[in-house]
């Protein structure tokens, strides 16, 4: 039967679709996003076939749950992101710069799941024997990982039908292409319809597919924001300064998004780091530690980790004040300059702040506040703090010091550290660490940089 081809705009950020341009997309707000797509229909109108999941009507208590469906990756910090392990079926898109790890730890993952079902990595970007030489360099078993190296999508869907794989990996995403669509591979609309089109297929088989993305230049995940929807399971890939790669969740309906997975490159591939705590501060000889440096203690998930904090301030150079920070939200350092000249005395506004985390990791808990702002002082009048003092809890606009959840695990991983003293507020001794009981900056600045230390 004849088809008629129209032609539809999407916007290449959030997928919302118009019949004519615009400058603005009228949904997500983004200027000069919107991409001409050719969409071909059947001349009645009818759309094209697609994959059924489950046409069955049932009730929700008649349902099985199977303890198989959970499985591990073989990967501790990869089963902790995910919540637990591996769900079948699912579908799973992981993001993140090129050449971090991304094919890595997914070839490494049917790896270790090969031996409970048969596994298919689909390479749109590798040859079989580039596939090969990777799995050897990884010391990885290449006689029970199925290859399949085409991006058409009807002959991969065909592959899949005829293999019925339990997990499989696609690499990437941004290189399938259906034939039944007239724009080019990696395109909104095409992005669009191979995920839904192979997510569908996987639940119907029971599978477990891994989407691997492309990521843009301001680390989004290429494509229509549309796509995140479809999935089960958002990861990103992450480049700490410190040489880690920090993998997390954005969206996960197995688990929670809160945790965090710290992995090492070498020649072997990815490894999970075994004792965390203290990866993000450096290690010094004597008491004192330079000027412009805090310790607090943050919760990601179910670990806690002592971050240092890290502050310089300097005379500006101009008429006015300039903040960099990007692993600090800079509208919280300024918040917290702005505290400390009104309720501290300290003037700030005639000096460029500058603020970084060692070990590169971001942070956006409110219990960072009172580090920072200690941070700031101790590197506006050069004096530092003891190697052996941490602090947390968040500053109100009044200059007080309010409390932050889960303060007995802080103090327990800052007593673990070896740390002697605590600024915070209404928190309980924990071994050999005494938390200092203060209401506001003022009392904070006062027990943080008084002689008797």
């Amino acid at each position: 039967m004849a088809k008629e081809s129209t032609v539809q705009y999407i916007c290449s950020e959030c997928g919302h679709i118009e019949s004519k341009w615009n400058g603005r997309c009228p949904e997500c707000g983004s200027w000069n996003s919107f991409v001409e797509e050719k969409v071909s229909r059947k001349a009645n109108g009818a759309s094209a076939d697609a994959t059924v999941m489950d046409d069955s009507v049932r009730m929700l208590s008649d349902i099985p749950i199977e303890s198989t469906m959970r499985i591990s990756s073989g990967m501790d910090e990869l089963d902790r992101v995910l919540g637990g392990g591996v769900m079948r079926p699912s579908s799973v898109l992981v993001g993140g710069e090129p050449g971090i790890g991304k094919s890595t730890i997914m070839i490494q993952m049917l790896s270790n799941l090969s031996s409970s079902a048969s596994v298919l990595y689909v390479s749109g970007e590798e040859s079989p024997s580039q596939v090969r030489m990777r799995s050897d360099r990884l010391a990885l078993r290449t006689d029970s990982i199925s290859v399949f190296c085409d991006t058409r999508l009807e002959a991969l869907s065909e592959a899949i039908e005829k293999v019925r794989p339990g997990y499989i990996v696609i690499d990437s995403l941004q290189t399938l292409y259906s034939a039944s669509l007239p724009s080019l591979a990696g395109s909104p609309n095409q992005v669009r319809a191979c995920c839904m089109e192979l997510s569908l297929l996987a639940k119907k088989i029971g599978a477990a597919v891994f989407f691997v993305g492309h990521v843009t230049k301001d680390g989004n995940i290429a494509g229509p924001k549309i796509v995140e929807h479809m999935v089960d399971t958002v990861l990103y890939f992450e480049s700490a300064e410190s040489g880690l790669r920090l993998l997390r969740a954005s969206k996960n309906r197995f688990g929670s998004v809160d945790e965090i997975g710290l992995f090492t490159m070498d020649s072997d591939g990815l490894h999970g780091v075994k004792d965390p705590s203290s990866v993000f501060i450096s290690r010094r000889t004597g008491n004192d530690i330079p000027s412009g440096i805090a310790f607090t203690p943050v919760v990601e998930g179910s670990r806690t980790f002592i971050v240092e904090i890290q502050a310089l301030v300097v005379p500006a150079k101009g008429s006015m004040q300039r903040i960099y920070s990007d692993r600090i939200d800079g509208a919280r350092v300024s918040r917290v300059a702005a505290i400390l000249e009104r309720h501290a005395g300290l003037v700030l506004s005639d000096q460029d702040i500058y603020v970084n985390v060692g070990g590169g990791m971001k942070l956006s808990e409110v219990s960072i506040e009172l580090a920072l702002a200690l941070a700031l002082y101790s590197s506006r009048m050069d004096v530092p703090i003891s190697g052996q003092l941490a602090a947390f809890g968040e500053l109100s606009l009044a200059g007080e010091v309010r409390p932050v959840s889960f303060s007995s695990r802080r103090m327990k991983a800052l007593s673990d550290m070896g740390f002697k003293k605590v600024l915070t507020i209404d928190s309980k001794q924990c071994l050999e660490t005494i938390p200092v009981n203060v209401k506001d900056i003022k009392s904070a600045i006062i027990s943080a940089f008084s002689r008797n230390r």
